[in-house]
């Protein structure tokens, strides 16, 4: 094919500034949604530049013009074919209620053997203290637990006054930062290929069993439920989902025979395990408040069936949540094209 080279480019030029234009715009806006008439210009202006190329690439004279167009028919590609996650007009919504549930769902093995781990912890807690009921000095690391039950509820319920009165703040944010930290930590031991992690949540289960079993069998089961369940419901599963992370971690150091290298799947996962540590410090930051300013008052303050339906109704929700948001958004392929029509 002979062509004028000089007047093909003169004539072209203005088609493909207007793509760059186009493609500078979207690359500045990534959350912009073209309409259907700029759609099907934007896709014109791509193979329209597509065939110039190829035109021009028969030329050795114009280096620099085939590098220009070569990129930006690479750009323009690289929109139309776009498998990143754009940018949700309400992104901080849209990432709660979407990606990290959906996050908590692809790694739900991991969960799994976190909450096994943790439940074995709770058994074994609560047969230690069956078996040696002096045990409980060194099981319970808080002093307020190693008395007997029914002295402290009737303690609690006969107080007077509002022992937290002045500090509900403090203590709820002394809570948040405490068990975050402790999350954080159980994520952490995940560089031990996960054995530090189960050890933590084996630990923690180990309390939660022997403090459990002690107050059942002092007859104060009512109470118990009353004073974990309202933050419990959600700081036990929150701890647990950082044993997940945990492990997400674990999974990727280890590799299980994955034929890439270890950068790769730690960059690959690292996404997951962001998105895992704000929804439990998210959690906990609830969970905190809860307890600060509502787990801690006793009938005949807040009556115990009242607390107990409420830790309950967050238990629920909390399963549902997990288990069911972000199920009906689409593949983050499909949510991440940049060049959706409106409607």
């Amino acid at each position: 094919m002979i062509i004028d080279l000089q007047k093909f480019i003169t004539e072209e030029r203005p088609f493909w500034s207007e793509l760059e234009g186009v493609l500078d715009k979207l690359e500045r806006r990534p959350e912009l949604k073209l309409t259907l008439a700029q759609l099907e210009r934007f896709h014109y202006l791509y193979q329209r530049a597509s065939a110039d190329l190829a035109k021009i690439k028969t030329f050795s004279a114009e280096p620099n013009t085939r590098t220009y167009l070569e990129s930006m028919v690479a750009r323009a590609f690289g929109e139309i074919h776009e498998s990143r996650e754009k940018p949700h007009r309400l992104a901080p919504l849209h990432w709660f209620f979407t990606t990290f549930p959906q996050t908590f769902r692809r790694h739900i093995k991991a969960f799994w053997i976190c909450l096994a781990a943790m439940l074995v912890g709770s058994l074994f807690g609560g047969f230690v203290l069956v078996t040696d009921p002096d045990s409980k000095q060194v099981l319970l690391p808080f002093s307020h637990l190693h008395g007997d039950p029914s002295d402290r509820v009737a303690k609690e319920e006969s107080a007077q006054n509002d022992r937290l009165k002045g500090a509900k703040s403090s203590f709820s944010s002394y809570l948040m930062t405490h068990n975050t930290k402790v999350s954080i930590f159980t994520l952490a031991l995940g560089m031990t290929w996960g054995i530090g992690t189960l050890i933590m949540l084996f630990y923690n289960g180990v309390i939660l069993g022997a403090v459990a079993l002690d107050y059942v069998l002092a007859g104060e089961t009512t109470f118990l439920m009353g004073w974990l369940l309202p933050h419990g419901a959600i700081e036990i599963p929150a701890i647990i989902l950082a044993g997940q992370a945990g492990l997400v971690l674990a999974g990727a150091l280890i590799g299980w025979s994955k034929p890439i290298s270890l950068k790769m799947r730690l960059r690959k996962i690292s996404g997951d395990l962001v998105t895992l540590i704000f929804g439990i410090a998210i959690m906990l930051t609830w969970a905190g408040i809860i307890e600060a300013f509502f787990s801690q008052y006793h009938e005949p303050v807040i009556p115990y069936a009242v607390k107990i339906g409420f830790g309950m109704l967050e238990l629920m929700l909390l399963v549902l949540f997990l288990a069911r948001s972000g199920r009906g958004a689409g593949s983050s392929k499909a949510q991440g094209s940049r060049l959706k029509a409106h409607g």
